[in-house]
């Protein structure tokens, strides 16, 4: 590790054990030994996720404060397990910093990173550090459990099944304009409450775990996917993997208030919510059967209809006059789109 941040590798995970949770559970050894030892509930079955934070692509140290950078490296992960339905227990942690990455930063990192571990109820239980010539980057493993046979998955939904989503969509991508200052009049006279959504939706999304576990539990959906790409390309990442098709309602899609038409405009809004990505929301599939089952909203999290099933393989957009438009994938792809 360079001078500047720590000293030695030992060092750093001295730091890094004092810095941990000391709470045991089913955590048999921790950080400072060559590997982890858990051990796994009767009746479960291990959900294992991995996702990568690159500077440059996930984050811009200009832009997202180091606490931000490590919440959301974890939050992408929780938000898989979440899809699943399942509970997020432990986690690795791998972290490659610059040598122009200072101590503080590496310290605010894992404030971030653990204080949303903390609220999830999940251990951080090791993973390794490296030094490289430019830009950091950040992977985490998160191992979740569900209960035996109770996994959702993306490949369950149905022709007839409908359609729903968690929350609001694009409030993500609009802090991401906010901090960039981008979109005319957007980065002028604006809702302070407003702005303040959407800034704490970019840099510190909430997983749906709970929601997740309630849809599993409760057996409601049929299929399940988070939204992290993007409505457009969620929806059809889903649609791919249960062989069917889709449409959904440009007036049901929840989208991203304003304050006025100035701010946002119905066109800015829509576009956000189907192609905006990184919201953390769930996007569910439920039998026709089960549809009075659920519920308006979770835990103060509206839960919207948006759409229905269909046999054909296309995904369509209803407009407000009646009439459709096929709806093309257009959020994150990593071989087609650079971001940051």
């Amino acid at each position: 590790m360079p001078a500047q941040t720590f000293k030695s590798e030992p060092e750093f995970v001295a730091w890094l054990r004092r810095i941990a949770p000391t709470r045991r559970g089913r955590l048999r050894l921790g950080i400072g030994d060559d590997a982890a030892l858990l051990a796994v509930a009767r009746g479960q079955e291990l959900i294992l996720t991995t996702d990568l934070s690159i500077e440059g692509i996930h984050f811009l140290p200009s832009l997202h404060p180091p606490r931000a950078v490590g919440h959301r490296a974890l939050a992408r992960s929780l938000s898989d397990i979440a899809a699943m339905g399942g509970t997020p227990r432990f986690a690795l942690v791998s972290l490659a910093i610059s040598r122009r990455t200072s101590r503080r930063w590496v310290e605010e990192f894992y404030a971030g990173l653990n204080r949303l571990a903390g609220q999830f109820g999940t251990v951080i239980v090791g993973g390794d550090t490296a030094l490289v010539p430019d830009r950091i980057a950040i992977d985490v493993i998160v191992c979740g459990e569900v209960p035996a046979g109770r996994a959702l998955r993306r490949s369950g939904a149905r022709p007839g099944d409908q359609i729903f989503v968690s929350g609001c969509l694009g409030l993500s991508a609009l802090g991401l304009e906010l901090l960039r200052g981008q979109g005319g009049t957007r980065a002028g006279r604006r809702s302070r409450r407003w702005t303040a959504e959407a800034l704490c939706a970019h840099l510190y999304p909430t997983p749906q775990c709970e929601l997740g576990r309630f849809l599993s539990g409760r057996g409601l959906a049929s299929a399940l996917i988070d939204v992290s790409d993007g409505l457009s390309t969620d929806l059809a990442h889903l649609c791919a993997a249960s062989g069917v098709g889709a449409w959904i309602g440009e007036e049901l899609i929840p989208k991203p208030a304003a304050p006025s038409t100035r701010d946002l405009q119905e066109s800015d809004r829509l576009a956000l919510a189907l192609h905006g990505g990184e919201d953390y929301q769930l996007l569910f599939t439920v039998p026709r059967r089960k549809v009075r089952q659920v519920p308006r909203a979770f835990q103060g999290i509206p839960l919207h209809w948006i759409g229905v099933i269909w046999v054909s393989k296309r995904l369509e957009l209803l407009r407000a006059d009646g009439t459709h438009r096929r709806l093309e994938p257009g959020g994150w792809d990593h071989f087609r789109s650079p971001k940051g």
